[in-house]
């Protein structure tokens, strides 16, 4: 498995001048962005890995303000700043899959993690670089930003420069990692008075704001927390200590309390009641996919103090799916190895395990 290194140059200019024309209206920033789109892979079945720089500024803090608790507005509030005046359709994004950490004999900290969902989509890697946040790159699934062929069409581009309020996972500057997996508990809504976030927001305030996954806990504990989609999640994080944990709200709780648990492993359970949950089966809200958690651990205690590059990419084979149109957490659709020692991210889509393109920040 030979890893190709890509890298990320400006599109050609008549992207620029077609978002110009379609919008009516220049924006410099947006232009570029939109310019830097570019498709890095050509597989027969069309679902490819596009990558995309983001170089215009937006406002975390407004778009939180704006209210959050109700899909659509949150998707209007991010349009609003991202695409002021042009209607592009986003779709609440799907989230499932399977996640860890390893360390090498070196010390260096990855983290492995296969994202899992029925439907077959083109992944976005979005290289982004928030003004007063930290850069980060990471990637979303394009078909929840409403095209899988981004740069077929004017409205491609622009759905595309959603990217960064549509991640799934990323790893900043700083070395730390977020990836987002789905539960089977009752959607959280949580109303403590608090500001509220959704689910893409928690990505992003982590991605941007967070040096250390303590400072991502404690950051995600300040506000009510609202799942979309009409689905429930948890958040796996790391750092560049290898500081890994499970941030959950809890499903036993009426008040959907807040927990962080340290964990190596963890995909479509509850790590805070993690003993409970049986491996091949449903565990009703508790959650299921233990059993691809006990694959991942297999691998990953036969390397224990050697779990280089390599071994992750055998725990995520290990804990990779096939495709099945009635199981939402089926069909990996892509698998990364993010570096949180020194960041940098690498990818296959769709258990294409020759085909890794490598990525630094």
């Amino acid at each position: 498995m030979k890893p190709r290194n890509i890298a990320i140059a400006c599109g050609v200019a008549g992207v620029a001048v077609s978002l110009a024309a379609a919008t009516g209206i220049v924006y410099h920033k947006q232009i570029k962005s939109a310019a830097s789109l570019k498709r890095l892979t050509g597989y027969a079945d069309g679902y490819d890995l596009y990558a995309i720089d983001i170089a215009y500024d937006y406002d975390l803090n407004r778009i939180i303000a704006a209210g959050v608790r109700d899909d659509q507005a949150y998707i209007d509030a991010v349009v609003a700043q991202v695409l002021p005046g042009v209607p592009v359709h986003v779709q609440a994004p799907q989230f499932a899959c399977s996640a860890f950490v390893a360390v090498d004999a070196e010390g260096r900290v990855r983290t492995g993690r296969n994202y899992d969902f029925k439907d077959d989509t083109s992944a976005l890697l979005v290289r982004n670089h928030p003004r007063g946040g930290y850069a980060s790159i990471g990637f979303a699934a394009l078909n929840n930003l409403g095209d899988n062929t981004p740069l077929d069409s004017v409205a491609g581009r622009a759905a595309a420069l959603m990217g960064p309020f549509g991640q799934l996972d990323g790893v900043n500057e700083c070395g730390v990692s977020i990836a987002v997996l789905t539960l089977d508990s009752k959607p959280c809504d949580q109303d403590a008075q608090r500001p509220v976030i959704n689910t893409s927001l928690a990505i992003r305030l982590v991605l941007d704001r967070a040096a250390t996954t303590q400072e991502a806990v404690d950051l995600l504990s300040a506000y009510d927390m609202h799942a979309m989609a009409g689905r429930d999640y948890h958040f796996f994080i790391n750092d560049a200590a290898g500081d890994a944990r499970v941030v959950e709200w809890d499903p036993r709780d009426p008040d959907r309390a807040f927990k962080a648990t340290p964990v190596r492993q963890v995909t479509n359970f509850y790590a805070c009641y993690g003993d409970e949950v049986l491996p091949n089966q449903k565990n009703g809200e508790l959650g299921h996919g233990k059993e691809r958690a006990i694959a991942i651990a297999d691998v990953l205690d036969a390397h224990v103090g050697a779990q280089d590059e390599a071994v992750a990419w055998k725990a995520l084979r290990a804990a990779a799916q096939e495709p099945n149109p009635k199981d939402i957490t089926s069909n990996t659709q892509w698998s990364v190895v993010f570096d949180n020692t020194e960041p940098a991210a690498a990818i296959t889509l769709r258990r294409h395990w020759g085909d890794v393109d490598a990525f630094a920040l």
